[in-house]
């Protein structure tokens, strides 16, 4: 019921959190994609058994985000700035807009025209 607002919080802290301790502990650049791929790895689990083990919804309809392009950009920015004030400024920005031409290649599939009642529409809509 909270994925409007947890969903987006949970999807920019956690990672920046992460890749705050990796990189100040360790110098490493990549605390971001590994916190993404925990998530993602999280989310498929929910969605097989909430969305496909108990109501058998199609798998292919329920997705999770693709958010991982947007950790890969994350830690390149902080890798090549090593500043975390450029890279929460430019970082979040490449995030946020990296976002929708990431899930472009699993939403593409659904914008084929099908006809509804006489109206055009596609899958998508």
């Amino acid at each position: 019921r909270l994925w409007v607002t947890v969903v987006p919080i949970v999807l920019i802290t956690f990672p920046a959190a992460v890749q705050a301790f990796l990189w100040e502990r360790f110098r490493l650049p990549w605390g971001a994609t590994v916190c993404v791929l925990g998530l993602l790895f999280g989310e498929w689990i929910n969605r097989y058994f909430n969305f496909w083990g108990w109501t058998y919804f199609p798998i292919n309809l329920v997705f999770p985000s693709q958010i991982v392009p947007g950790a890969i950009l994350l830690d390149t920015v902080l890798l090549l700035s090593g500043s975390y004030l450029f890279t929460a400024i430019v970082g979040a920005m490449g995030w946020g807009l990296i976002f929708y031409p990431g899930n472009w290649p699993v939403i593409a599939p659904f914008h084929v025209p099908v006809e509804y009642n006489g109206t055009l529409m596609s899958v998508a809509d």
